[in-house]
C-alpha cells in the first residue's frame, strides 16, 4: 500500500513539475514575442515616419541613402530586413530603390543580403515560437491556404516554385516555412536562388530609371507586371487545386466511416 501511495505521489509531483515547466515556457514565449513585436513596432514607426516625410520620389530616396555616406548601405539593409519582416510592404518598391541608389549589381547584392538576414531571423523565431508568431503577421485563412506546402515529398520543390513565380506573397511563405520540416540552410539556398530573377528585374528597372531611360523602364515594368499577374493566377490555381483535393479526401474519409445501407440491413 505504501509503495502504491509513494508511486502515486511521485506521479502527481511529476505532473505538477511538467505543468510548471510548460507554464514557464509559455511565459517566456509570450515575453519574447512581446519584445519582438515592440521592437518591430518602434522601428516601423520611426522609419516609416521619417521616410514618409522625406521620400516621395526615386531622387529623394537616393539622396536620403547617400546622406548617410557609406553607412547608407547598412541603412538600406535595415530597410530591406524591415520590409521582409513586416511582409505587407511590397518588396518591389525597395528593390527598385536599391537599383536606383546603388546600381543593378550592388543593389541586387544588398537586396539578397537583406532578404537572407531577415528570412533567417523569421525562420528561427517561427521555429522557436511556433504558429502564435505567424498568426500575428499572417491571417489564419492564409495559413490554411499554405498548408499544402508542408508535403514531405514535394516540400523543397514547392518552396522553390512558389518563390520563383512572380507575384506570389514570398514574404508570407517565409513565415510559413518555419513551421515545416525544412532546415534553415536548405530554405535559404532554395528561396534565395528562386528570388534572383524577380530581384534582378526590379533593380535593373531602378538603374534604368536612374539613367533616365524611361521608355525601357516602362517596357520592363509592363512586362514584369504582366508576368506577375500570370504568376498570381498560377498561384491561385495551385491553392484552389489543393483545397479541392483536400475536400475530396475529407469526403472520401467520411464516406469510408459511414456504414452502407446493406451493412445496416445485415445488422
Amino acid at each position: 500500500m505504501n509503495a502504491n501511495k509513494t508511486a502515486r505521489t511521485r506521479g502527481t509531483d511529476q505532473r505538477e513539475n511538467d505543468k510548471a515547466y510548460l507554464r514557464k515556457r509559455r511565459i517566456l514565449g509570450i515575453l519574447s514575442l512581446a519584445v519582438v513585436l515592440a521592437l518591430v513596432g518602434v522601428i516601423t514607426y520611426f522609419v516609416s515616419t521619417d521616410l514618409l516625410g522625406k521620400i516621395k520620389t526615386p531622387e529623394e530616396f537616393r539622396a536620403y541613402i547617400e546622406a548617410f555616406g557609406w553607412t547608407g548601405r547598412l541603412v538600406f539593409l535595415g530597410l530591406q530586413c524591415l520590409q521582409v519582416v513586416v511582409a505587407l510592404i511590397p518588396g518591389e518598391i525597395v528593390e527598385v530603390g536599391a537599383g536606383y541608389a546603388f546600381g543593378a549589381v550592388e543593389g541586387t547584392l544588398l537586396c539578397m543580403a537583406g532578404v537572407a538576414i531577415a528570412s533567417s531571423i523569421i525562420f528561427l523565431l517561427t521555429k522557436k515560437l511556433g504558429i502564435k508568431l505567424v498568426e500575428i503577421f499572417v491571417s489564419r485563412e492564409k495559413i490554411n491556404e499554405l498548408k499544402f506546402i508542408n508535403s514531405e515529398k514535394k516540400l523543397k520543390r514547392t518552396i522553390f516554385i512558389l518563390f520563383f513565380i512572380p507575384g506570389t506573397p514570398k514574404d508570407l511563405f517565409t513565415y510559413f516555412a518555419g513551421l515545416t520540416r525544412i532546415k534553415l540552410s536548405e530554405f535559404l539556398v532554395i528561396s534565395l536562388i528562386a528570388r534572383i530573377p524577380s530581384v534582378v528585374s526590379s533593380t535593373i528597372g531602378g538603374h534604368i530609371i536612374n539613367q533616365e531611360n524611361y521608355l525601357s523602364a516602362v517596357i520592363l515594368f509592363a512586362v514584369t507586371g504582366i508576368v506577375s499577374l500570370g504568376g498570381m493566377w498560377v498561384y491561385n490555381r495551385i491553392v484552389k487545386y489543393h483545397e479541392s483535393r483536400e475536400e475530396r479526401e475529407k469526403e472520401k474519409a467520411e464516406d469510408a466511416v459511414q456504414p452502407s445501407p446493406n451493412d445496416a440491413a445485415r445488422r
